[in-house]
This record gives C-alpha cells, structure tokens and sequence, in this order.
C-alpha cells in the first residue's frame, strides 16, 4: 500500500468497511483458479474469524488491523503463488499472538497442519522482540530455519508478512524503522534470495535501503526518473534488430528493458566507487520464450544466437544457468553485449517456465516438480536437506551459526565432482576440506589432504568449478583451530567449531578439578558467585573459557593467593587500571542512564554530561551524519554511522542495545575524516588542492598522502572539520578543480 495514502488515512466506519471487502474480493480473484466449494467456505471462515479477532486494533498508520493480514495473504497468493492452505494461515498469522484465539482453536477449526505453519509463524514473531537478548535472538532464528526445513510455506508467508511491513514502514518511529530495515537486509532479503524470489529479494532491499540510508536512495531513484525517458528511447533501439529477427525465426515471446533494483545500482555505486552517471548497466534486457518443455534449452542457445548476431557478446560475462541452474533453482542465460553508442547491455534469457521460478522461487518449484523427472528440479530440496543437516549441529547457539549460515545465502556458486561423478554444488572460494564435510562430517573431521583432478593438493586448496576430487583420511587427524580461516560453508565452521569446543570441554574438565582442588585450600567451593568474581579478574566471557585457561596455563594458580575470603565467598583483589575516564563508561552503567523510550540522546547536548561515548572508528561519525547509540560490552557506549557496514547485524541482533540519537550544534569541537580524490596529475595539482583546503576553506589538515601512476593520481586528503555540512563543501570545492575527476568520503577499510 502507498506510503502517502498511510499517512493521510481518513475513512468512516462504512468507508472501512468497503474498504475491507474489496481487499477480500481481490484475493479471492486470485485464488479463483485453486477456489473449490469446501475450500472457499474455509477462506471465508479464515477471514470472518480475523476480522473478528482484530475488530478493536488499529495499525500505526490508523487503519484497521485486518488490512495486514489481507494484504499479507494477497502476497502470498499473487506474487509468491502459494495456494489456500497458505492463503488461510496468512490471514490468521497474526491472532494467536496478538488475540485471545489459540492453537487448539485454530486446529479444532481448520486442522493439525494448519495449527503447524501458524505454530511456526508465532515462534519467527518473537525474533522481533526488542527485549530478547542475543543469544536469544540467534536462537529465533534459528528456529525460523528449522521452520523453513521443516514446511518451507512457514518462511514463505513470513516473507510476505515483512514485505508488507516494509512496504508500510512510513507511519513507524526512525527507531523501529531502522531496526527492521536492518534485520530485513541481514536475514530476510538473503532468505528470499536463496529461495529464489528475486522479485521480492529485490523490493526487500530496495525499501530497507530507503530507511537505512534515505538520501542516497532519493538520489538514486531521482537519477532513474531523471534519465526514464532517454532509457525507454535507447531500449527501443536496442530491442528493434532482435525482435525483427525473433519474429522471422517464428519464436512466441516477449520482450522489453526492466530498470535495475536501486540497491543494487548503490551496490555497483560502492564496491566500484563510482558515481550514478558512471553505472551504465542501470537496466536489463529480458527475453521471455513461450517454448515446449523439450525445446527450451535449445531455443534459449537459439536466441542467445540472435542476440550476438547483433551486438558483440563479452565472453567473460556469459552466464549458462540453463545447463546448470543455481541452486536454488534459477535457470536463464545471461549475456553482455556491446550495444548502440558504445554501451554495455545485459540480455536475461528465460522461457515463461523459467522465469515464473525466476519471480516465485520454491512455490514455482513445487508446481513444476510435480510429476517431473529431472534431476535438477531436486536442487532446492537438496538445498533443504543441506539445511536440516548443518541445524542438527548440537552446538549452533550462538550468532556465529547465523554469521556462518548467511555465508550460504548470498553466495556464487561452483559446481564440483566426486570420484563417481556426481556433481556438488558448493560457494565460490570453497576449499577441498568444505567438500570433505559436504560429503560428510566425520570425513571432513578426519581430512589429511585431497586429490584433485588427480593431483594431490593440501585440504586449503580452492576448488573451480569441473574440478573433480578425491577425499584422503586419516583416523589420526583432528580439527584444528586454523581450519576456521580457510573453509567457506557454514557446515565446515558449525562441525569445526563443535569439534573444538569439545576438545575444549574435555581440558576444561580437567581445569575445573585443579580449581575445586585449589579454591578447597582456601576454604571455599566453586559456587556461582566465585566464578563469576574469577571470570570479572582474569576477564574471561564464561565459565568454559575459565577453567580452559587454567588446565592450559593461561592462568597463574598462584594469583588465586591474592583474592580475600569472606566465608564461603571470594573477594577480588584491587589493581591497578588505567583507563580513560572521559571516553570509557561500564554497559550498566549507560543502560541505567539510557533516554525513557521514544527520548533521544543528544550528543553534546545535556545528555553528554551524564553519558560518555566514543565514535566507532569502523565508520567515523561525524555531525549531520545519521548516527546510531551501541550499548558495548566494556567500552560503554559507542555512536555508529547508520550505513556504518556494522550496522545492519548491530540494528538485527541486538535491538536492546541501541540508543536513538542526535547531534546537537556545535562549532567548537573538530573531527578527523577524510576524503579520496583521483585526477590527472598535472603540475601544481597538490598546491591547489592544499590552498582550497587551508586558504578558501581554512580548515586544518592532519595529512595528505598522494600516489601517482601513468599521469593519474589517487590521494587520501585527512582534515579535521566540524560537521558533515563542511565536508560536503570539500568535496564540492576541490571537484571544481580542473583535472579532479573524483571526490568522496573515505570509508575506513576494516
């Protein structure tokens, strides 16, 4: 629903309720194909009991609660293509949580796997809770990827539900906006990505970028309007030659130009460091074939044919996901060719079949599987499989399983071969020892070395696609610590991982006997509270690392000697630290000053006085950037950037943390940023830069490095200014500069 028609919400009683029914008559519309007589009766009864269910609540927008769950189940029926069952469960996701009806009652009226899937969607709500902690949190979610192996329709609907969200964000607080635009690009866009819903990967991130990062969105969808006209113009041109020639070799199809996703613009914008009129490609070319099941490899080649008989293709950009699809299903044939003016194009080409998995990912799939024998069309469900397979890992209760689960989703893909020849599916940069554990985890555990295309090569060596390997063991070998730096999969770390924390357990054991037998000479016993004191001293996280670090002697014994004893408790010995008092704040000390909810703190404000902070140095904020408090573990309170590259997994997981924030005025205080410029490297360059810098501008500079290369320049200008208004006038002054061809913020590289 349009954002603007959110905000000026006014309708009566009877207006509401017009409003309602026709929103109910367009999703039965939809469903019309699969609507039979029992079936209809049960949406009916699905809708009658969550409007029912929701009478008296009202969204944030002010319209009424129900308008949620209708628009959820129109995704869920119109852009993912699921069927009634899910359409059911979409219209009734929200009541068990937020009303008085419960599972007993959802599964009396409508049966066991209905009460599942809203089970599921129930447990994935509580990932959202400001209030739950971090591990609690990394256990949600991974509650949502048992949800998903288990009946991917659980995630399917949630993904309807967020995108509803998003799409309604207008009316939340910038608080709530940027924690669910970063949990929507941390979790949810690589979920739909995986699952092959580009569409709404896509819009996913599209609107969690116009939250996180506003004006770089405005700017770039400025750009796109700006530029529609001229586009449409050199898209015509482009398509007339193929579309003529498609037509004489007989082929049912269509074609036409379909802009760029504008975080994916910004993508290319940061990671090539270039500016928006520097993107050429801010458009592709989509060929869609209606072609019989038995042709469509062979008419895709066809086409792909047509197309470089007409423009010059780029070798290196041939994508064939025809012969191999991805592994989440998605079949086309990419190509870059060189069009009119000297532009690069890229040509999408799909049959109707394919690109309906394209645009609805699983649910297509499962459409198309049915009574089909093609061995590819099994690739989600071996995807799937793969997942029931890392989450039955007994030891992923931490973030680092999400960290390493996420490396999974948004990943290319390799294709290798074992001995036999069947072929795996693996992420770029995948390592012999990441296909040891994808064979199996006992096998990666035990993993000297591998043979690949029979050369013998260390369990390191990067994998390319068509590589065939062989796997050598041996019953003596155990994982070690350095593993970790050159697997990829998750599998590989999660296994690792666990293998090392009970080698770890089995010495910490052994560490814990020495201590009961030491804390007993002084009177004591391991009880809580003197493990805690323990791991306060010797700075240690938990109770685990403690008593390892005293089996391996990482602890002097003797230190114990210097704790008091007060009965059946320790007392820490007073020493010596020195910190800086100014910047360095205790996390409970900032959580009991925290601002009441929807209060901000203002940096150099009042607030200023009671709280100290740093500035992260991932992003170094300065005033007029939009900023972000962290509570830390340690090092207080920290002030991020909210396009800082932390803040999205800061913003996901650990929204309890997060202070709302905002500068205050202030011209006294100074802040080292930097900026990178690149030019022709012309005499006197450097003297003309330092003059705009210290004459025109006067601001102070800390230092100014300069490399020069074949007569073009790049240089890292540091300068101390008071607010991001003034750094803006920097960049602006020295792009007037003749033979500056580039000026930007410089990023901190991590």
């Amino acid at each position: 629903m349009d954002s603007a028609v959110i905000k000026k919400y006014h309708f009566t009683e009877e207006e509401e309720k017009k409003l309602i029914l026709r929103e109910y008559r367009a999703l039965l519309k939809g469903l019309k194909q699969r609507l039979k007589k029992g079936t209809r009766k049960l949406v009916r009864r699905a809708f009658e009991i969550s409007v029912d269910a929701h009478k008296e609540m009202r969204r944030k927008s002010g319209e009424p609660y129900i308008m949620h769950p209708l628009a959820v189940a129109r995704i869920v029926v119109e852009e993912i293509g699921l069927g009634v069952t899910s359409t059911i469960c979409a219209l009734l996701h929200d009541t068990v949580e937020d009303t008085e009806i419960t599972l007993e009652d959802i599964e009396q009226e409508f049966g066991k796997n209905y009460a599942k899937i809203i089970d599921g969607l129930t447990k994935i709500s509580h990932v959202v809770d400001l209030k739950s902690d971090t591990t609690e949190q990394a256990e949600n979610f991974r509650k949502i990827l048992l949800t998903l192996a288990e009946d991917p329709r659980v995630i399917l609907i949630k993904l309807a539900d967020r995108l509803h969200n998003m799409r309604t964000l207008d009316s939340m607080t910038r608080e709530k906006q940027l924690k669910v635009s970063s949990e929507t690009s941390y979790i949810y866009a690589p979920l739909a990505h995986r699952l092959g819903l580009y569409e709404i990967k896509s819009e996913l991130e599209d609107l969690a970028l116009k939250y996180t990062q506003p004006e770089v969105y405005a700017e770039i969808a400025q750009g796109l309007k700006e530029t529609k006209r001229e586009r449409s113009k050199y898209i015509n041109e482009f398509i007339k030659p193929i579309k003529d020639e498609l037509q004489n070799a007989g082929f049912e199809f269509d074609i036409y130009g379909r802009p760029k996703a504008i975080h994916s613009i910004w993508n290319k914008m940061r990671t090539k460091h270039v500016t928006f009129d520097e993107v050429f490609d801010l458009f592709a070319i989509r060929i869609i074939l209606d072609s019989p099941s038995e042709k469509e490899k062979e008419d895709c080649w066809k086409v792909y044919s047509i197309v470089t008989n007409n423009y010059h293709p780029s070798i290196e950009r041939l994508r064939d996901w025809v012969s191999v699809p991805k592994g989440n299903g998605y079949e086309a044939l990419h190509t870059t060719v060189m069009g009119p003016a000297g532009k690069w194009v890229e040509v999408q080409i799909r049959t109707k079949r394919m690109n309906e998995i394209a645009e609805k990912g699983l649910a297509a799939h499962w459409k198309y599987k049915e009574g089909n024998t093609n061995p590819q069309e099994s690739k989600l469900d071996a995807w799937l499989q793969h997942l029931r397979d890392i989450l039955s890992s007994p030891d992923s209760d931490t973030l680092d399983f999400l960290q390493d689960f996420k490396l999974d989703l948004f990943t290319e893909e390799i294709y290798v071969y074992t001995p036999t020849g069947e072929m795996r599916v693996l992420p770029k940069n995948a390592t012999a020892l990441d296909f040891a554990f994808d064979i199996h985890s006992e096998l990666g555990a035990r993993c000297i070395g591998a043979k690949v295309n029979h050369k013998l090569v260390p369990i390191s060596h990067l994998l390319n696609s068509g590589d065939q390997l062989e796997i050598i063991s041996s019953s003596k070998q155990k994982p070690s610590e350095d593993w970790l730096s050159f697997v990829t999969t998750a599998k590989a770390k999660s296994r690792i991982k666990y293998y090392l924390k009970e080698e770890k357990r089995k010495k910490a054991e052994l560490g814990k006997e020495t201590l009961i037998r030491k804390l007993n000479n002084l009177g004591v016993s391991l009880t809580p509270h003197n493990i805690n004191e323990l791991c306060l001293y010797f700075k240690k996280p938990s109770s685990l690392d403690l008593f390892y670090a005293f089996s391996v002697g990482a602890i002097d014994i003797k230190e114990l000697k210097e704790f008091a004893v007060h009965g059946d408790k320790l007392s820490q010995p007073i020493r010596e630290v020195k910190l800086d008092t100014k910047l360095l704040v205790h996390e409970e000390d900032v959580i009991k000053q925290k601002p009441s909810k929807g209060a901000e703190l203002i940096i150099f404000g009042e607030s200023s006085d009671n709280i100290k902070y740093k500035l992260a140095q991932c992003c170094q904020p300065i005033p007029g950037d939009d900023v972000f408090g962290f509570v830390t573990s340690g090092e207080g309170l920290k002030i991020h950037r909210t396009d800082c590259p932390n803040a999205s997994q800061l913003l996901a997981n650990f929204g309890h943390r997060v202070v709302k924030t905002k500068w205050a005025k202030n011209k006294e205080i100074s802040f080292l940023s930097g900026v990178k410029i690149i030019g022709l490297d012309d005499v006197g360059v450097i003297q003309k830069i330092t003059n705009i810098i210290s004459g025109v501008l006067k601001m102070n500079m800390r230092s100014l490095s300069i490399e020069s290369k074949d007569g073009v320049f790049e240089g890292d200008i540091m300068v101390y200014v008071h607010d991001r208004d003034e750094l803006d006038d920097l960049c602006t002054e020295l792009l007037k500069l003749n033979g500056i061809s580039k000026v930007e913020r410089l990023e901190v590289q991590e």
